[in-house]
């Protein structure tokens, strides 16, 4: 679950621009995120995996149309990697439950070598799923989290999607990953 009590989800790569990604509106709340992992190996034998969406669900219900989501920061709308990772945040919760103050967030808390360090939460099978963590942010009262996720073919742009239903009402957004339906940058790559 991502605790989104502001309703302003920021889309990032939490390594690198955690507190500056693009911001979406959303209804406040808590709600559910989904790692959607595809088989790419050329014999569908599960040999090749890779995370191809990271999705909130927004809502129940069968998707009807896909779209651009539009950012409320003026952002242009997709996710920028440079760590292989992406993930979700309550924009607001980042300036106030991340430490500040001369703290180095690389060195303290993603990659300090302690077991509850970001990445070796994110590489556990026993967290959640290696490859994919929930974490609540150091100073969080109320349970502010990230959630992340390897970013398929690692460093890039990813754009990020909305899906709503038959009535328009919103079901979900996405960081869509470009594993499924490959954009042409990857055609060579196999």
């Amino acid at each position: 679950m991502l605790r989104v009590p502001s309703g302003r989800v920021e889309a990032c790569d939490p390594f690198v621009t955690l507190g500056e990604g693009p911001v979406y509106a959303v209804e406040p709340g808590d709600y559910p995120v989904r790692v959607t992992v595809a088989d790419v190996s050329p014999a569908q034998d599960g040999s090749h995996l890779r995370e191809a969406y990271l999705s909130i669900v927004l809502a129940d219900g069968e998707a009807a149309s896909v779209e651009e989501a539009e950012t409320v920061n003026g952002d242009d709308g997709g996710v920028g990697v440079d760590a292989g990772t992406v993930g979700f945040a309550d924009h607001e919760a980042v300036s106030t439950a991340m430490p500040s103050d001369g703290v180095d967030w690389y060195e303290e808390l993603f990659d300090s070598g302690e077991p509850d360090s970001w990445f070796e939460l994110m590489d556990s099978t026993e967290h959640f799923r290696a490859g994919a963590a929930n974490i609540v942010m150091p100073l969080a009262e109320n349970g502010e989290n990230v959630v992340l996720s390897h970013s398929g073919w690692g460093d890039g742009f990813y754009p990020v999607v909305l899906t709503r239903d038959a009535d328009g009402s919103p079901l979900g957004l996405h960081i869509d990953l470009q594993v499924v339906g490959r954009s042409a940058d990857h055609e060579d790559e196999d």
